[in-house]
Parts: C-alpha cells; sequence; structure tokens
C-alpha cells in the first residue's frame, strides 16, 4: 500500500490534469456518487464535533472514500477545524491501494472545480479576478482559475489586511499578478470573476455592483446561515449549481429559495450538465452568472486517480 502526504499530492495535482480529470469524471457513466453520511460525536470535549464520510466509485476502476473529521474548537488549540483522509481501493478486486492527506486533496479539487464551471461560464476575454477571503483556498483558487483564463490583475480582499497581503504575497512567489484590495465594492465593479471562499454569515458581495458579464463563483458557504452574496447577486444573474442536492443547503441558494426569490426551476443547471452540454452555459458577453460549490465526492475520486496514478 502507498501513501502521499501533503506536499506528494500537490505535487500529483497540478492545475491543467485537475481540471481534465474532473470534467472527465462527471461525465463517466461508470462514475457515482452516493450520498454523503454525517455523524455527529459524542460530545465529550465540549464542542460539536463531527465525522463526515465521503464515498464514490468507477466501476471496475477505483473507489474512493473521505473521511473528514470537524472540531469547531481547534482555533484555539492552533490546530485546523477541518482535517481529511482519502482512502483508496481497487475496484475491481477491492483491495486497499493506500491512503493519501484529504486537506490538500480537497482544497485544490474545490478550486479546480469551480475552474471547471468558470470555463463555461465566465467571459472569455476575462483579464480581472477578484478573491475575496484570505484563508486556504485563496490562493488555490486564484491558481485554478487563471489555469482557464489570463487574468492581468488578481485582487485579494480580507477582513485582515495581513492576510490578504499574506496571500498576494504567495501568488507573487507563484508568478501570479497579484496585489491587495483595500476596497472591496470598488473590486467588485471592477471584477470580471469574483471567486469568494470566506465563512461569512453577512453578504459581503453586492450584487448591484457587479459589471456586465461578471462571473460569480461562490465556494465559502456551506450551511443554511452562512451567506457570501446578496439577494440583488441571485436576482441579476443566471444560477447554477454543482449539484441541486447539496448547492441548494448553502445560504447563497437556501435563503432565496425560503424567501421566494429563486425556484428550483430557475436553476439553470448543475456541473454535470454544464461539463456534458445537456445545458448550455454562458449566453452572451453581458449575462452575469454565478455558481455554488459545496463540493462533489466524484470530485475527490477524480483527484485521488492522479494521486495514485491509477
Amino acid at each position: 500500500m502507498k501513501f502521499f502526504g501533503p506536499d506528494e499530492v500537490a505535487e500529483a495535482l497540478p492545475w491543467d490534469a485537475l481540471i481534465e480529470s474532473i470534467e472527465g469524471i462527471l461525465v463517466d457513466p461508470d462514475a457515482v456518487a452516493p450520498e454523503r453520511t454525517v455523524h455527529t460525536l459524542p460530545d465529550t470535549l465540549g464542542n460539536d464535533a463531527a465525522l463526515l464520510m465521503k464515498p464514490g466509485w468507477v466501476v471496475g476502476g477505483v473507489i474512493a472514500v473521505k473521511v473528514v473529521t470537524f472540531f469547531p474548537d481547534n482555533g484555539a488549540l492552533e490546530l485546523p477545524t477541518i482535517n481529511a483522509g482519502v482512502l483508496l481501493f481497487d475496484g475491481a478486486n477491492g483491495t486497499m491501494l493506500g491512503a493519501c492527506d484529504g486537506n490538500e486533496l480537497t482544497t485544490r479539487r474545490t478550486a479546480a472545480a469551480s475552474a471547471v464551471a468558470a470555463k463555461r461560464l465566465a467571459r472569455g476575454d476575462a483579464s480581472r479576478l477578484l478573491v475575496v477571503g484570505t484563508g486556504a483556498l485563496a490562493p488555490m483558487t486564484a491558481q485554478a482559475h487563471a489555469a482557464v483564463r489570463r487574468y492581468d490583475t488578481i485582487e485579494v480582499w480580507g477582513r485582515s489586511t495581513f492576510k490578504a497581503i499574506r496571500v498576494v504575497e504567495e501568488l507573487k512567489d507563484a508568478g501570479y499578478p497579484a496585489e491587495v484590495s483595500n476596497d472591496l465594492d470598488a473590486s467588485v465593479a471592477a471584477a470580471d470573476v469574483i471567486t469568494c471562499v470566506t465563512g461569512a454569515t453577512t453578504p459581503v458581495v453586492k450584487g448591484a455592483l457587479l459589471k456586465e458579464g461578471a462571473h460569480v463563483d461562490l465556494i465559502g458557504s456551506f450551511t443554511p446561515t452562512m451567506r457570501e452574496t446578496d439577494d440583488d447577486v441571485v436576482r441579476r444573474a443566471s444560477v447554477w449549481v454543482d449539484t441541486r442536492t447539496d448547492g441548494i443547503l448553502a445560504g447563497d441558494i437556501a435563503q432565496p429559495l425560503e424567501s421566494g426569490l429563486l425556484t428550483m426551476d430557475d436553476l439553470r443547471g448543475d456541473l454535470h450538465e454544464l461539463v456534458s452540454g445537456a445545458a448550455p452555459g454562458r449566453r452572451d458577453d453581458v449575462e452575469i452568472t454565478m455558481y455554488k460549490s459545496a463540493g462533489i465526492a466524484l470530485e475527490d475520486v477524480a483527484a485521488a486517480k492522479l494521486v495514485f496514478d491509477v
């Protein structure tokens, strides 16, 4: 059996290959992603810890299971609140092939999946990218989006200027044209593509400011109470989700659905339909598009196949 740590996972997942692998598995008729399971752990540590399991497989190919722990009080211990590992098995005989770090794999496949959507939803001449948020996903989303569009300017905004500077320095070191945004509203108004990777519960991106043809990529929210954009974004945009089952659970979709501003019929499509062509992407250069990511287990399978080279 093999084990791959974070550095080895990163090396095995260059953006072009990862994006291509995700595109391929989304339209593979033999690819299966059952519903994830979530378990609340015994409250022995005084927090709301949880265990999540996300399986997926390609019939006759490989079987992957990502196991995720969520310990919300870990920040006080200077430890990650989310930790993950991926187990991979041979889909033909069930033998275990090995395990790999799931944190690095998850951040990279999440960013790459948004790039898969942006490849079809962002304008072809998009040149200004805005990253809203400064966590681990911030530099990853910038790099992934830059793999499908050529950006002359990549701005990074965060509530902490210090953290924004740190992300910008990381991007500059990697050769990207990054700079700090000191005015979020001005940056939103100028951006061709906006990718949000925050834990916000109050909207930070105002839809009234969006320019014609803008694409809004939402990654951060994953509960009904979390929200990165306001109602004006939904009013003005054609709305896409990665899956109709999980995408609608996040506040950016769940709250407009609850209020009646948005209906399920208003959703233009999901990521499978977008990649397969079953539902067309951007219709013209003035259309505003919005994509909500919640994460698909098949993205983990696509990434794990590259890590294990199977």
